[in-house]
């Protein structure tokens, strides 16, 4: 053949239909994940950042030698790595192409490599090849140029699975490979890759697919195949991958076979449901109600009815946890609910329990139903379990909030102990469900399932007060919560302020060294209250003579410093003199003393121990009294 005649046509018989088309399949059945696998970097799907760099790269001609894809499973990272082998060695119909992001697809090294049968492509997966000797084989085949295309290329899939030794003996063939050799990289978990391998190599993150995009894409597909969804049962399967479009095309392909051919029967959210093992997502949103109604019994029914019909307890707590992560998003921001895609039942159903439940609930039952997960899953009868999880969850929704219970303790200490709520959710005024009206109970009804508190005579503890992290005996204080729910004042500044200082007025006799410590904290000497709260036993105290013994950590000029100070605030000649006698416990010792004696008193006290019990996890933090009447 001479060289001036144009190369022959390829019949069109043997132009394989590529992937996106939907010719009919003349070999056997292949399963949808593979039948429509991108071909070419046009039809990857929610990988825009990739597929724009790599054109741009290829475009300019600035091609890395090493790549390396990283992502969670089923998003496109080997197809990837194919697509860019096509890419680099496609030579066009007519045999003169250059490295294109389209690839023809009909020239010979596109179509040996979209059939796996590529000599210069050599695809290694690493999950059963880890060893040193393996790459080793792989770095003795470098050296030799390709046999047919532009580009030997290497695709090591799961590259994490390599060994340490392996990796290394990997290093300098790929800091300074052949120009002829490009290395791509495919793996989930990145974090396991040497750095060193890392600094050769090109990163790309692929990302999940958005649920939109799932979305799009399924419809499309399964139109092409003759099946036809229902809107919620394809938003059912797009959750369910969870960003993955193999696994999305795996259900896709599962809940087709439902469905007998030629029927064409529409596949609704009831089949994708029974095949997944979800419950009803209204039935949900009714047991959620329940429980935070403090409905015992109707809640129970409901997850027995689920159960029957066939739903994982597992997947019932994770519908709920994902229930109360949808109703927590629409009340920090609402125009989330309005969203296109977002169920019609959803969006009522959500807004109408959002408005009903404050933050403190959500928070909490999301916090529960966590934990209860992780305990179904360890449990010898998940069924059980699961039963108990939402038992405690109903009774804790009856509890009070710490701020509530705060508000009902009497300021002068009277023994009253307040009651519990009636519910964390507030009833509905015209709700379309209400599972009290379906079990026959009164809403009022919901306070005689919470435990009988038969120490209501038992002395009120001190009220309990968070901690902000600053400890009492520093410089800053943390603000106190007072009997009446409001925060006291925090304490001023602890930092030094530059500032004109009138002279002070002579003081009238310090009668006790507390005296002396809150002189200080008046007059700014922060550094100075620091020690002798901290550093300071007292021998003997009166007023004009201070004899103490100083800690380990106190500063050598304590005395003095100390003696400046009260001559220079009050008019009375003062001697500060340092012994060696152990001395009275420092103020700091006294506080913490004081302290732990209110918390085994708050702790010893019958409320605080029903929300210990109710809360395993929960801690006494920090203990104040209340003040009395007459403060």
């Amino acid at each position: 053949m001479s060289g001036s005649e144009p190369p022959p046509e390829t019949p069109d018989s043997l132009i394989p239909p590529t992937d996106s088309e939907s010719a009919p399949d003349v070999g056997p059945y292949r399963v949808l994940a593979r039948k429509y696998r991108p071909t070419t970097f046009d039809e990857l799907i929610g990988q825009d950042v990739l597929v724009r760099t790599l054109t741009n790269a290829f475009n300019m001609g600035r091609l890395a030698h090493a790549f390396i894809l990283t992502g969670v499973r089923g998003i496109g990272k080997t197809t990837t790595a194919r697509i860019i082998a096509r890419a680099l060695n496609c030579i066009g119909p007519d045999g003169t192409g250059d490295p294109t992001t389209s690839p023809c697809g009909v020239c010979e090294h596109c179509r040996a490599i979209a059939e796996d049968r590529h000599v210069d492509i050599l695809e290694m997966d690493a999950a059963s090849r880890t060893g040193v000797d393996d790459i080793r084989e792989l770095i003795d085949g470098v050296r030799y140029r390709p046999t047919q295309a532009r580009y030997k290329v290497y695709i090591i899939d799961e590259v994490h699975m390599l060994s340490r030794n392996a990796f290394n003996a990997l290093l300098k063939t790929l800091e300074e490979p052949p120009e002829h050799v490009k290395f791509v990289f495919a793996t989930t978990e990145i974090r396991k890759v040497p750095v060193t391998v890392l600094s050769r190599c090109q990163r790309f993150d692929l990302s999940r697919v958005d649920a939109e995009t799932l979305s799009a894409h399924f419809a499309g597909i399964a139109k092409k195949e003759g099946a036809a969804f229902t809107e919620t049962a394809l938003n059912l399967i797009v959750r369910a991958a969870d960003g993955s479009v193999r696994d999305g095309l795996s259900l896709l392909d599962q809940a087709i076979s439902q469905v007998e051919a030629g029927l064409g029967v529409e596949i609704g959210d009831e089949q994708v449901r029974a095949m997944l093992g979800l419950a009803d997502r209204s039935q949900t949103f009714m047991l959620l109600e329940a429980i935070l109604g403090g409905d015992v019994p109707q809640a129970l029914n409901l997850f027995d009815q689920q159960y029957i019909a066939g739903a994982d307890p597992a997947a019932i707590l994770e519908d709920m946890l994902d229930v109360v992560h949808w109703l927590t998003r629409i009340k920090i921001v609402p125009a989330v609910a309005d969203e296109a895609g977002v169920p019609e039942m959803e969006r009522v159903r959500g807004k109408d329990l959002e408005a009903r439940l404050k933050m403190p609930a959500l928070a909490r039952a999301w916090q529960m139903m966590l934990k209860g997960l992780q305990e179904v899953r360890v449990a010898p009868s998940a069924r059980q379990a699961t039963e108990m999880v939402l038992v405690r969850l109903a009774y804790s929704a009856t509890l009070p909030t710490p701020e509530a219970a705060l508000q009902s303790l009497p300021a002068g200490g009277d023994t009253a102990v307040p009651g519990p709520a009636s519910s964390a959710i507030e009833p509905a005024a015209s709700s379309p469900v209400s599972p009290s009206s379906t079990s026959g109970a009164p809403p009022d009804s919901v306070a005689d399932h919470s435990p009988p508190t038969s120490e209501a005579s038992a002395p009120v503890p001190p009220p309990i007060q968070q901690r902000t992290g600053t400890d009492d005996a520093g410089p800053s204080a943390s603000a106190e919560v007072m009997p009446n729910g409001r925060p006291e004042p925090p304490l001023e500044d602890a930092l030094p302020v530059q500032e004109e200082v009138a002279e002070p007025a002579p003081e009238p006799g310090l009668q006790s060294f507390a005296d002396i410590v809150a002189l200080a904290g008046e007059r700014r000497e922060v550094v100075l209250k620091a020690h002798l709260e901290n550093d300071v036993h007292i021998v003997d105290f009166e007023t004009g003579k201070i004899e103490f013994r100083p800690t380990e950590t106190a500063p050598s000029d304590l005395a003095g410093r100390l003696t400046s100070f009260l001559n220079d605030q009050t008019n009375i000649r003062w001697v500060v003199t340092v012994s060696g006698e152990e001395g009275a416990p420092t103020m700091t010792q006294d506080r913490a003393a004081e302290q732990a004696a209110l918390e085994a008193e708050a702790t010893g006290h019958p409320l605080v121990k029903a929300v210990l019990e109710t809360f395993p996890d929960a801690t006494v933090e920090d203990v104040r009294r209340a003040a009395s009447k007459d403060d």
